[in-house]
């Protein structure tokens, strides 16, 4: 009972995510064809509303659950590790039609094949758990 919390406010987000059609793969087709605005929106917005979120939090110092003030660290200055990582995670985006968030809502809605990108996705955190260490960060 404790994370119940959690799982309704994921419910939520699928749901979000379901309505706005950020899940279909036809969708993403049209973003990578630059046919369509309309993920390029729903991007942009969610950057908006996490930068926002974020000068929030480290202003008005907002407290955690556990009574403690959220520290969010600054993030290190790179770019060959950004250009890197982006590459393959587009690419692995572009390939499948689908982001690892919406996995879980794909699956929920009944598209059992998209359990195969589950399982890679599973793979290849363990692989990058195995070579983290050898990698530029």
């Amino acid at each position: 009972m404790k994370f119940i919390k959690y799982l309704l406010v994921g419910i939520l987000f699928g749901i979000v995510l379901t309505k706005s059609e950020a899940v279909s793969w036809y969708r993403i087709y049209e973003m990578f064809q630059f046919q369509s605005f309309h993920m390029f929106g729903i991007i942009m917005t969610a950057i908006v509303v996490g930068v926002i979120g974020i000068q929030i939090y480290k202003r008005n110092g907002v407290i955690g659950l556990d009574g403690k003030p959220i520290q969010i660290a600054d993030k290190e200055k790179g770019f060959k590790n950004y250009i890197i990582g982006g590459t393959i995670f587009g690419l692995g985006w572009g390939m499948i039609g689908t982001c690892p968030g919406p996995i879980f809502i794909l699956i929920g809605a009944g598209f059992y094949g998209i359990g195969i990108v589950f399982l890679g996705a599973l793979i290849g955190t363990f692989l990058y758990g195995l070579l983290k260490d050898k990698l530029p960060h």
